[in-house]
């Protein structure tokens, strides 16, 4: 469609879903960029995780996805090192995951500009949707032309972030559609068929980072809240309860992060996954790290990105103190 039926269209679909029409317009490239992905010959070792994951897999949250966070499998970047590394691929010693961890680094920067990027661009320019991209070590930005001005807190942009320390493992196959496609059935959208994590992994990845920024009490949470909206959304799919009961996802995220993402608090002492998960959990920040929090919160209720799942942010502390308390009673 020319760009004129293209902006029509996704207003009148704003004007149903009641959604800002330029939230409809990057969603539509984030399922776009996302079936071009996964039609590479890479598409087998890539896994759709995180936030937006949760959104557009699982339909477990109702916040606006922004960017994609993809993990290739460690497997294929470094398959000499990690040859008999186990079912989870984890490095046996400190010095083994410092070696794996900088040969990750070097080739995956290489990787996501020699090889992701004009593969990516190859597949948007054949779907008749010619882009500007440009990679930045483990990222990728492909911005587009916007069709409507003002996008405030949101960018005219996708960005693609890669991580390879991971297998990706478990995971699935899900189906990815639009949001505006239910609104105007008469106009074809990309879809996508992606890998994508498990749900219960994706909670006990952001419940450990969520531990980690309360820990080290953060004077700053810029684009950070969104992951605090996200387990409660969790909980209220039901999802939550089951996380929480699933031990063995629990330690494994904690031996994964412990391994290769240590993180010290703000006295200076090592983080503890494994007690995090196991009765140690703290969701709730305190102090600055409130503030901090709560700022970047209200600037994302702003801006409409939670849709329809707004609420206000001591209520939503409330609800994570709930979910602390009920992991930690486990």
């Amino acid at each position: 469609m020319p760009p004129d039926e293209q902006r029509d269209a996704l207003l009148v679909a704003a004007g149903l879903s009641g959604r800002p029409a330029h939230l409809l317009e990057k969603d539509v490239w984030v399922v776009q960029l996302l079936e071009t992905l996964f039609a590479t010959h890479y598409g087998g070792n890539l896994t759709f995780k995180g936030g937006t994951s949760l959104s557009k897999a699982y339909n477990a949250i109702r916040r606006f996805s922004e960017d994609i966070d993809i993990t290739y499998d460690i497997r294929a970047i470094i398959p000499d090192l990690v040859a008999d590394a186990g079912e989870e691929a984890l490095p046996p010693t400190r010095s083994r995951e410092k070696k794996w961890s900088r040969q990750v680094k070097r080739q995956l920067g290489t990787w996501v500009a020699d090889e992701m990027l004009p593969t990516i661009e190859r597949g948007l320019l054949e779907a008749g949707l010619p882009t500007r991209l440009r990679a930045d070590n483990d990222k990728l930005i492909v911005a587009y032309e916007p069709l409507f001005p003002d996008y405030g807190f949101v960018r005219p942009e996708v960005l693609l972030e890669f991580g390879a320390r991971s297998t990706g493992e478990p995971r699935d196959k899900r189906s990815v559609e639009c949001d505006a496609a239910r609104y105007i059935p008469d106009v074809d959208f990309p879809s996508a068929r992606p890998w994508v994590m498990s749900v219960d992994r994706t909670f006990w990845e952001k419940a450990t980072a969520i531990h980690v920024f309360c820990r080290q009490r953060r004077s700053r949470a810029q684009r950070l809240s969104r992951h605090w909206n996200d387990i409660v959304r969790l909980d209220d799919a039901g999802y939550a309860d089951r996380a929480l009961s699933n031990r063995r996802e629990a330690l494994s995220v904690a031996k994964h992060k412990q391994m290769f993402f240590r993180e010290k608090d703000t006295d200076g002492n090592w983080i503890d996954y494994e007690a995090a998960v196991s009765g140690s959990l703290r969701l709730v920040p305190e102090g600055n790290a409130y503030t901090a929090l709560q700022t970047d919160y209200d600037r994302m209720v702003n801006d409409g990105i939670l849709l329809d799942d707004e609420e206000g942010f001591d209520e939503l502390m409330r609800r994570c103190a709930e979910l602390e308390d009920k992991a930690n009673s486990l």
